[in-house]
């Protein structure tokens, strides 16, 4: 947790979208880890503040998604994915609403789709969508999707989104053969995407994604 903090801070994001995130599990491959609070000691090593969903009892613990932000939370909710025939395990979506200073806001998503097949993620996508269809701010959603670009699930299901990311390799982070993590964006008159890299590192099985997104300030509308 310390290297991964140390790797955090040299990064400097805004906002951090984390996936297979324990809490006080304990992992016969980790013992190390084991009884640890993996969220909460991230923001105590990192100085950013944290948010965390469980999406199922693990292992003594829990284990689930989380958002470390720079910024306070105006209002965070847990949204459970749905479970169709072929889903492996119950995951979710962590929206927050992210207040920057002047009290601007914008939406922040960290997710996790199921590993299993197409159908079931197609399905995840849609719940995902109907949440943030009606959403008053402007939105990022991040994470791990279990799927490559040419999907059904990330081709058709996120068409109505901006990609952020390139479409570099993420997945296995010693030799990276598959993209299945995305940053997207909406609506795209409300940011500007400037920059993205897939760093290096083997922290995680999983290369991490980085986005430089910016806020757009437009006039207020009523809703704002």
């Amino acid at each position: 947790l310390e290297q991964f903090a140390e790797f955090i801070k040299m990064e400097d994001p805004d906002v951090i979208a984390l996936q297979e995130v324990d809490v006080r599990t304990n992992r016969p491959g980790a013992p190390h880890q084991n009884g640890k609070d993996f969220i909460t000691e991230l923001g105590c090593l990192t100085g950013m503040l944290t948010a965390y969903a469980r999406t199922i009892d693990y292992s003594g613990g829990y284990y689930g998604i989380g958002i470390l932000s720079k910024y306070p939370f105006k209002k965070t909710e847990k949204i459970m994915l749905p479970m169709p025939e072929g889903a492996k395990e119950q995951r979710a979506a962590l929206i927050a609403d992210v207040e920057l200073p002047g009290g601007k806001c914008f939406t922040f998503i960290s997710t996790h789709l199921d590993h299993s097949v197409s159908l079931v993620r197609k399905a995840q996508v849609k719940a995902i969508n109907k949440a943030v269809k009606k959403n008053r701010y402007p939105v990022i959603i991040a994470g791990d999707f279990n799927s490559r670009p040419d999907s059904p699930e990330i081709r058709e299901g996120m068409k109505k989104w901006e990609q952020a990311c390139s479409n570099d390799f993420t997945h296995p982070s010693d030799l990276p053969k598959s993209k299945i993590d995305y940053i997207f964006y909406k609506p795209s008159n409300r940011w500007k995407a400037v920059s993205s890299s897939t760093p290096r590192t083997e922290l995680s099985d999983h290369l991490p994604v980085k986005a430089k997104i910016c806020l757009l300030y437009t006039s207020p509308s009523p809703r704002d």
